[in-house]
């Protein structure tokens, strides 16, 4: 399978796409991909890449395993395609904003309009075997999304990170908290949101108070 990064982020992936694991993981996916249904399709593994340059990131969520049902994964964490049902955590990250912000629950859940306003919207696994959550997991795909997390951190200032659910958070490690700001919470998942930690984080308005501080413009959530 020839997955091609995005010219603006080769610069500073080039090294790690050369690594064995790599290699083995590229592997993995060609074969999984020829006789199993995966998702998302072969030319969105690397959405998010395409539809954030890399100088241009504002924001970073971080998300854990593509949507394994059909017509779901698009590339981006936790977005679906125009016209398809939101799942349980989108509808949650959509009451979040509705109620933080003011701003009227949307018909569509693809989330390629935060994409172009510098939110990447990273999972850490970047494909996954249809029906079969975490399916792709451990092959590879979490050592290449650390690399990008920790190139983002090492080479860009003023990122705003946003960590939600103990998976996330765990990626803490790899910024640099110095350079960045990290806004934690719990998972937007009807499981940590029914607990109550996910509800009332705010964190759309408080990146959005950030990015003015910044003099950057603000996302339009």
């Amino acid at each position: 399978m020839q997955l091609t990064l995005p010219k603006t982020w080769n610069p500073y992936l080039k090294d790690e796409l050369q690594k064995p694991y790599f290699f083995n993981l590229m592997q993995f996916i060609e074969e999984d991909y020829a006789v199993s249904n995966c998702f998302p399709s072969e030319e969105d593994v690397f959405k998010a890449f395409e539809m954030c340059a890399f100088n241009e990131i504002k924001v970073v969520i971080i998300g854990q395993d593509p949507y394994h049902n059909f017509n779901q994964a698009n590339g981006l964490c936790f977005s679906v395609s125009d016209g398809i049902a939101h799942p349980p955590s989108l509808i949650n990250i959509f009451k979040e904003i509705e109620a933080d912000l003011g701003k009227a629950y949307p018909k569509s859940g693809n989330l390629e309009r935060w994409a172009k306003q510098g939110v990447f919207l990273l999972n850490a696994t970047l494909t996954v075997r249809a029906h079969e959550a975490g399916s792709h997991q451990k092959k590879g795909w979490e050592q290449f999304t650390d690399a990008v997390i920790k190139v983002i951190s090492d080479h860009n200032e003023d990122v705003i990170f946003l960590l939600w659910g103990g998976f996330a958070k765990k990626k803490a490690k790899l910024i640099d908290a110095s350079k960045h700001t990290i806004l934690s919470s719990g998972h937007p998942s009807p499981l940590s949101a029914n607990r109550g930690y996910w509800f009332g984080n705010s964190h759309f308005s408080m990146v959005n108070a950030i990015l003015q501080d910044q003099e950057k413009s603000v996302i339009n959530w």
